[in-house]
């Protein structure tokens, strides 16, 4: 996906839902942050979006512009509708959420999770397509292990979950070529 296509995905899941802000916690909200991206890490065609107003906002997302709707259809992506409690997500990622407002969002703000909070929900998930895209962002720089691991302390997990998630970014900080 490319940043303006995120764009499109903002203004449109604004325009069916009514809401002024639609939230981006998937892959694709490394397009908030991070400009010079690998295709690798841009590969996903699909943005996890939701809005704070109604949760069942991602049902009129998933119906108008989801995966397989005559917009993923013309267009190649799609976004899925999610809700909040979709991404555990370490204390303070409101205040970091990067914003996307421009003329191609037509005034709907793009909230989109900053680089450090999208790889911790990440790690949390654990999923093999995550350790790769984590382990893309690591190879580019993009991470600070400092700042991992401060934030992955904010999560409030319990203590055996918490130590499958450092250590899989241990792993994943310690595959560097």
């Amino acid at each position: 996906m490319k940043r303006h296509e995120l764009e499109h995905l903002i203004r449109a899941a604004g325009a069916i839902t009514g809401a002024s802000e639609i939230v981006v916690i998937g892959s694709q909200a490394i397009l908030g942050s991070e400009h010079d991206c690998s295709d690798f890490l841009l590969r996903s065609c699909e943005a996890d979006v939701f809005t704070f107003r109604n949760p069942k906002d991602a049902d009129l997302i998933d119906g108008s512009i989801g995966e397989g709707s005559p917009f993923h259809e013309t267009f190649g992506y799609y976004a899925q509708g999610v809700w909040l409690d979709t991404a555990v997500l370490p204390d303070g990622w409101r205040d970091r959420l990067v914003r996307i407002c421009n003329e191609n969002t037509r005034d709907v703000t793009g909230l989109c999770l900053e680089s450090h909070d999208l790889a911790v929900s990440k790690l949390v998930a654990g999923r093999e397509k995550d350790i790769e895209f984590l382990t893309e962002m690591y190879r580019e720089n993009m991470l600070e292990e400092k700042v991992i691991k401060q934030r992955i302390s904010q999560l409030g997990l319990p203590e055996d979950e918490w130590r499958r998630v450092l250590e899989r970014w241990q792993r994943i900080a310690g595959r560097e070529e």
